[in-house]
């Protein structure tokens, strides 16, 4: 928990200006909660950057015709145009879909502007209803997004300074329930549960990892559940991780002796855990199959920069508001939007400014992150005192150096098995599709995010083992 007499002192690091003042005004209709407490960043202690409780499954009536459509696609388990099992019936189901998309209304979202959780929702509706429409088109064709989809997506992107496109919060943060609900406590069993409905704050901890499932998926398979939900499950058990961070910050607000050797424990906590992700990483191999994954699950989630050729994704009534822009951040869901990753770098100390490509692109993908947690990603790259520094200038200090470069140890570690999982899911299919088709070499495959994949995380794994203190 956060040390409210520390954030009472000025210095402290949450006590900081906010980096979102630089921003200009939130969009009309939103509250800017990004105050002093972690938990107004939209970080939990008990969740971390998930949501306290599961994610909203439904927008209320008024947008049901939303709902409905992904219903149908979900339902009818559209397939991709070029899928391995497509047959002329899937396309012409497809196109039945798409012709049902092309007739929509423009819906208002103006009642949506009043909850971050309507907005949320109407974000991963829409956006999943864009990738169903784009990628059950022919590949070479130039896919037109019609303006019943695209001027409420816009608008709602423009309140939550988002891109049009599905994001990793889309696919992980916010599309997990439980398997078994939890049980309201006795005191809103009765009556009382229609005034006060279970909420966050009755909420004892984060839910058991073997209690997670999907609310949608492309496929409808166990395949492409498992890839999301071992995301998903490194997000709760990374929960510890954020809480050590608070807590060794708070302690080098103090730095004194006794400080620094609760920093020391606090690393090697931290070293545990960090171990603990990378075994929820190497778990995915359990439950999803790799080539399924590459050839049924993964062109899903690709972007506009992951197609062929960069064909142009063109929405529809664009031109009917001055305010919009045509949409740059086009880029599939990835890992690297993941601000839990993110701030295992910051914390540690971790730069990639070595390889300029991966440090702009890790930059990018903070586009495609809540904004709420952009600004605690900000707030903790501000902070006075960062860790590395303390512990260089404490290196005599009995195992804080050890613990520090444990830690920074075993992120290189979590990120040996990241490559790892590239090279069996994305790598080795790719190279055996290309000889399949009597070609050579796997030409530096893209990852749905738009990067070459495997030069990508051997990048950021060989940055993370030079940011080491000898």
């Amino acid at each position: 928990m956060l040390n409210f007499d520390l954030l009472s002192q000025s210095q402290h690091f949450l006590a900081l200006p906010r980096p979102d003042v630089t921003l200009g005004p939130l969009p009309r209709g939103l509250t800017d909660t990004t105050t002093l407490a972690a938990h107004d960043f939209d970080v939990d202690n008990r969740t971390g950057f998930m949501p306290p409780e599961p994610p909203l499954g439904r927008l209320p009536s008024e947008w049901e015709t939303w709902e409905a459509t992904l219903d149908s696609a979900l339902a009818k388990r559209l397939k991709l145009y070029n899928g391995p099992t497509t047959t002329g019936y899937d396309r012409a189901e497809s196109a039945a879909w798409r012709e049902s998309v092309r007739k929509l209304p423009v819906l208002s979202i103006d009642k949506l502007n009043t909850s971050e959780v309507w907005l949320r929702r109407a974000h991963q509706v829409l956006a999943w209803i864009v990738q169903y429409y784009i990628h059950t088109h022919a590949e070479d064709d130039r896919p037109v997004i019609p303006r019943g989809i695209t001027i409420p997506l816009l608008r709602v992107c423009q309140q939550l300074l988002l891109p049009p496109i599905i994001t990793y919060s889309d696919n992980v943060l916010y599309n997990w329930a439980l398997i078994r609900p939890r049980t309201p406590p006795p005191e809103q069993m009765g009556f009382e549960a229609l005034l006060f409905p279970l909420s966050a704050s009755s909420t004892a901890s984060a839910p058991a990892l073997d209690n997670l499932k999907c609310l949608m998926t492309f496929t409808g398979t166990r395949d492409e559940e498992e890839f999301y939900l071992s995301s998903a499950r490194i997000e709760f058990r990374g929960v510890e991780a954020l809480e050590l961070m608070r807590e060794t910050m708070d302690e080098a607000f103090v730095g004194d002796n006794t400080a620094l050797r609760r920093i020391t424990s606090y690393l090697q906590k931290l070293f545990a855990v960090i171990k603990d992700l990378a075994q929820l990483l190497a778990g995915i191999r359990q439950g999803c199959d790799p080539e399924f994954f590459y050839d049924q699950i993964r062109p899903w989630l690709k972007g506009q920069d992951s197609c062929p050729a960069a064909i142009e994704w063109v929405f529809e009534g664009i031109d009917e508001d001055p305010t919009f822009i045509q949409p740059t951040e086009l880029s599939g869901p990835s890992a690297g939007q993941s601000s839990l990753i993110s701030a295992l770098d910051i914390f540690l100390g971790v730069s990639h400014d070595k390889d300029p490509t991966s440090e702009q692109w890790l930059r990018r993908m903070r586009m495609y992150m809540p904004r709420h947690h952009r600004n605690f990603l900000r707030h903790l790259e501000n902070n006075p005192r960062p860790l590395k520094a303390l512990v260089e200038a404490n290196r005599d200090h009995p195992g804080l150096l050890d613990a520090f470069n444990a830690s920074v140890e075993s992120l290189k570690e979590l990120r040996d098995t990241h490559v790892r999982i590239v090279a069996i899911y994305i790598a080795g299919p790719a190279r055996r599709a290309t000889e399949r088709h009597g070609q050579t070499g796997a030409g530096g495959v893209k990852g749905t995010g738009g990067t070459h994949a495997m030069s990508f995380v051997k990048s950021t794994r060989n940055n993370t083992t030079a940011s080491k203190l000898s």
